[in-house]
């Protein structure tokens, strides 16, 4: 124990954060709500694993090691940690092209891969990356995980029709191949059909009872009951040999070499994108929700220890999960014990139930993976966007097309890129205001266009961002043309910086443009309310070009001094 807390202190966590305090009266709730995620989940895992290109049973090894890890580690008491769609779409797309995917090869380059996100994520909370999860907007968001979706279940489709498309392959691709091979089976279809019509029909009928019915499991239990019955392994494929017990505790068997490692970061890097922007989101989202305080330092710390459990014991990368989240919280669970539960459950199907699963059809798979794909797809999420925000729709559109045409690890690099374009759009384009005073003493703010001015010859020009090299050349062009325009002419210009908490080099030589082209006209520059946190350096510059005299501390200040040298 000793040994641990000294981790846990090198670490700075608290472990059991996510479970203490913890209120007796609710530790059967906590169970029960336990028993329910893996009755949901371990299809849903299954599935995934389907989806990563990896062998069923490492689904269930993403339940047991990597989910203890976080549930013991982790700040959040909410927060699921397990395999997720969107990265195991990430590692099929970056990996399956470096080894023949289920190989031992491929087992071992997944299991690398955990181990370098998890890497990068020790290193994202060290120097507190955390706030990169805001990099990623909800908007390219819901369009990344959309096209994900679409490409998850023409991937499902694909594989049962027989097209055997590789997990790499883009829609293009996949059409290539539909027309190279075309084998159907049709008892794989009925039975995928059935499949689909049972987990949707129990869904239905959870939301009319409003209680959480197994319908996945379900549907699972009775095709393996019906495998075994029917012999269906002499009709179509079927899952085979499942290992049986506990997964073993080694490091990936791979040759290790720079070359390797450099080959995986891009993949990596996709892949941490998605699990800060996922699990921050979830958790904050939770964490808001029951009024509870959050570190998201130490669960970035916590899905690295996930990851690393997850790479030493030959299963694929972990994330935040919002979908059994939501599980576990809509069955009661209130802490990580729940958590905790799933992970015995899992770990007593990995000693006891292996067997059973060696029956279990892959059209059962492609029937579980093609609903997830579905899931993913936001169609809500994009009709709301579409009805907020038009131009922003289109960006969640384009971000999908990008998946579905190019593939996911393209998509994430499209999105990231995407979403600092929409940042540095809201910057390049701040609403910048006029301010006037009224009679009753109150500031009020009038478009650029009226060119009001706030007394005879005075303008206050109220710039809305940080000055920087984006925008600055915007705001010479807004300055200069309200000064052609102004009527009467202008004696002062007063730029309002409240707005502004930086000003760097370019907008500083911007700025000395302004005042130079100004002065040729005999109007004075002037600056008012710079607030407290501004960059020093950036006031160190404006002071140092542009003297003390000129940056008042507020608005009224810059009326009466304008009043008693005009005698306006």
């Amino acid at each position: 124990m000793t040994a641990i807390g000294e981790l846990a202190r090198r670490l700075r966590v608290r472990p059991l954060a996510g479970i203490l305090p913890l209120d007796r009266s609710r530790v059967p709730s906590e169970i029960i709500a336990g028993f329910t995620l893996a009755a949901l989940a371990i299809p849903e895992v299954m599935g995934y694993a389907n989806i990563a290109g990896m062998p069923v049973i490492t689904g269930l090894y993403t339940l047991l090691i990597p989910a203890a890890l976080f549930a013991l580690i982790g700040s959040s008491r909410h927060l699921v940690v397990g395999a997720d769609s969107a990265t195991a779409a990430i590692l099929a797309s970056g990996v399956a092209g470096m080894a023949a995917t289920g190989s031992a090869e491929y087992v071992a380059l997944a299991g690398l891969l955990a181990l370098i996100v998890g890497l990068l994520l020790f290193a994202a909370s060290a120097v507190g990356l955390g706030f990169m999860a805001d990099f990623l907007s909800r908007t390219v968001l819901v369009g990344f995980l959309t096209g994900v979706g679409i490409q998850v279940a023409l991937r499902a489709v694909s594989d049962l029709l027989g097209f055997h498309a590789p997990h790499r392959g883009t829609i293009m691709m996949l059409w290539l191949d539909v027309e190279r091979s075309f084998d159907v089976n049709a008892a794989a279809v009925v039975l995928a059909v059935v499949v689909v019509a049972v987990i949707v029909g129990g869904n239905l009928l959870s939301t009319r009872l409003k209680r959480d019915i197994p319908a996945a499991m379900l549907a699972v239990i009775g095709a393996i009951a019906a495998s075994w019955i029917f012999d269906l392994g002499s009709r179509m494929p079927v899952v085979g040999a499942v290992p049986v017990g506990l997964p073993h505790f080694s490091l990936p068997a791979i040759d290790l070499s720079f070359a390797l490692i450099w080959q995986l970061l891009p993949t990596a890097l996709a892949m941490l994108i998605v699990i800060l922007a996922q699990s921050a989101a979830t958790a904050r989202a939770y964490a808001a929700r029951y009024h509870e305080k959050l570190d998201e330092t130490q669960d970035l710390t916590a899905l690295g220890l996930a990851n690393i459990g997850a790479g030493v014991t030959g299963t694929f990368v972990v994330n935040g999960s919002p979908t059994k989240t939501e599980m576990v919280d809509s069955a009661g669970g209130r802490s990580q014990l729940s958590l905790l539960a799933a992970a015995a459950i899992a770990l007593f199907t990995l000693l006891f139930l292996t067997r059973p699963l060696s029956f279990l059809p892959q059209a059962v798979l492609s029937a579980v993976v093609f609903l997830i794909g579905l899931k993913l797809i936001d169609l809500r999420g994009m009709r709301d966007i579409y009805r907020r925000q038009r131009s922003e729709f289109w960006v969640a559109l384009v971000t999908a097309a990008v998946v579905v045409a190019f593939g996911v690890e393209q998509g994430i690099v499209f999105a990231i890129l995407f979403s600092l374009v929409v940042h540095t759009r809201h910057g390049y384009r701040p609403k910048d205001l006029l301010l006037i005073r009224e009679h009753a003493g109150r500031w009020r703010a009038k478009a650029l266009d009226t060119g009001t001015q706030a007394l005879p010859g005075l303008l206050i020009y109220r710039f809305g961002h940080s000055m920087y090299y984006a925008n600055a050349e915007r705001m010479k062009e807004e300055v200069l043309g309200l000064v052609d325009r102004a009527d009467p002419a202008l004696r002062w210009l007063c730029i309002d910086i409240s707005a502004v908490d930086d000003v760097d080099y370019t907008a500083s030589g911007t700025l000395r443009e302004i005042n130079d082209a100004l002065a040729s006209r005999s109007i004075t520059l002037v600056f008012a309310q710079d607030v407290d946190d501004i960059n020093p350096k950036s006031r160190e510059q404006l002071r140092h070009r542009f003297g003390d005299a000129p940056i008042f501390d507020s608005l009224d200040d810059v009326l009466d001094r304008y009043r008693q040298q005009t005698n306006n």
